[in-house]
């Protein structure tokens, strides 16, 4: 049986000045190593793509790591890299020899104010094809310039995180997304015919208009599994980000329980895909 992979979690301590926080999100005070891998089990996912949380802990992925040690088999580990360090290729060689690492993050946003013409993001780039380490990239809001990045790069693994959409971080009442949450769903679908990159479909129920089990996000996912293929397309929460929107279970089962999908769709879309992309699988 395929194992069910979640493609994208945050994991982190309370905000205390052994480990302070960079910023403070609209998250809960604290979602341990411990306590994600509880959640995980409650809805049977066997394993989790553990992205260092940036906003937190910005290019400091420590406490990852010791959430991996903890709990070894059940995260692959991804760290954000720095375009200002020049010494980047030795980083992600240290990082390659990190138990559980299997990748790399660049974040590609407006909101940021993030440059896709910084020399630090080429240089980035080039190391992690020299390397074979794929690279996740946050890019929703300015998919233009991360198109342009994976065009430019085409020796270059790319993981685009929640499917390339920005996706609300807060949920009013009655269900929200607000204006047109797939309005970038046409680049989105353009974006497939790159051969070197893959998509995460994370964090899609943030993007419901409607109330569990949100009904409403499978006419677009559609069209993103037929032009993307269901063995490019990597099923996640993106918890706890989405904390306050959806709570990990009910990311969980709707993608467990749909009609839509078939089991062997379901299997390659739940953890299949997400399991070649970084050449990982969990270990219960």
């Amino acid at each position: 049986m395929t194992a069910i992979i979640d493609s994208q979690v945050h994991a982190y301590e309370a905000n205390t000045p052994k480990r302070p926080w960079h910023s403070v999100p609209n998250w809960p005070a604290h979602v341990t190593g411990d306590e994600m891998v509880a959640a995980m089990d409650k809805v049977g996912v066997d394993g989790a793509i553990f992205i260092s949380a940036f906003s937190l802990y910005r290019y400091d992925a420590s406490y990852a790591v010791e959430v991996q040690r903890a709990h070894p088999g059940r995260f692959g580990l991804v760290k954000p890299l720095d375009p200002d360090d020049a010494a980047v290729d030795e980083v992600i060689t240290d990082w390659k020899r990190t138990p559980g690492a299997v990748g790399i993050r660049i974040m590609m946003t407006k909101e940021r104010g993030d440059d896709h013409n910084h020399p630090g993001i080429d240089r980035i780039l080039r190391s992690a094809a020299r390397h074979d380490v794929p690279v996740n990239m946050l890019c929703w809001d300015n998919l233009d310039a991360g198109i342009e990045l994976i065009d430019r790069h085409p020796d270059t693994r790319f993981i685009v995180d929640h499917l390339g959409i920005l996706q609300p971080r807060t949920r009013p009442n009655p269900p929200p997304a607000p204006g047109q949450p797939w309005a970038d769903l046409p680049k989105v679908l353009d974006l497939a015919r790159r051969p070197n990159a893959v998509i995460k479909v994370s964090g899609a129920c943030t993007l419901s208009k409607q109330p569990y089990p949100f009904p409403d996000i499978w006419d677009p996912l559609k069209r993103v599994f037929d032009a993307w293929g269901f063995e490019r397309c990597l099923w996640g929460t993106d918890w706890t980000r989405a904390f306050a929107v959806v709570n990990y279970e009910n990311a969980v089962k709707p993608f467990l329980e749909t009609k839509r999908l078939s089991d062997s769709e379901r299997a390659m879309l739940m953890g299949g895909a997400c399991a070649k992309a970084y050449r990982w699988s969990p270990v219960r």
